[in-house]
């Protein structure tokens, strides 16, 4: 039995999906093209990616209850911000760039912890959800924007994919949540 059953939240969960797991196995293969050495911390990022990938399907089939779904969800996300973005940010061109990207990933951080410490989650406005999002797309559209203007390497098409796997399993754990704060405004009414 599926959770949702508007197609196009059946969409949403889908191109999560294909995209995340798309993206995952990518990060695998560049993880043994490379080496440990040069792609090793690929394996701990990838392994929280694969954890929201898995709870994403739960969710999606109705194995998961939406507060274990939150919780659990939510804090693999926010460990990936702060491993990636906050303890081992990646070295950028501009210091200016690495300033803003570090104070996004912060705010997303406080965002995803205000979000998670909320015993009503569900309160939780649409416009707020849909900011985690956009935020976390704003950081990864920056190290888009850093990579093109450094030099290119041989895994630099590698960093172009993992930096939206993140911005693509927020979107899908938005869209989840996000429906989640419309069936409980309608079932109030």
């Amino acid at each position: 039995m599926l959770r949702f059953k508007k197609k196009i939240k059946i969409a949403d969960v889908g191109i999560t999906a294909i995209a995340g797991i798309f993206s995952v196995c990518a990060m695998f293969y560049a993880v043994y093209k490379f080496g440990l050495y040069e792609a090793g911390e690929e394996l701990i990022l990838n392994a929280f990616y694969v954890a929201c990938l898995t709870m994403i399907g739960l969710y999606f089939f109705n194995r998961m209850t939406p507060n274990t779904f939150n919780y659990r969800c939510t804090l693999c996300v926010a460990m990936t911000i702060l491993l990636r973005d906050i303890l081992f940010p990646p070295p950028l061109a501009n210091y200016a760039l690495h300033v803003i990207c570090l104070f996004l990933s912060v705010w997303l951080l406080l965002m995803l912890t205000f979000f998670y410490a909320r015993k009503q989650w569900k309160t939780y406005t649409k416009r707020d959800l849909w900011m985690i999002f956009i935020v976390d797309v704003v950081i990864a559209s920056l190290y888009n924007y850093d990579l093109y203007i450094e030099p290119t390497y041989a895994y630099t098409d590698y960093l172009l994919i993992e930096i939206w796997i993140r911005p693509t399993i927020t979107y899908g754990m938005v869209a989840c949540f996000v429906t989640e704060v419309e069936e409980e405004s309608t079932t109030n009414n």
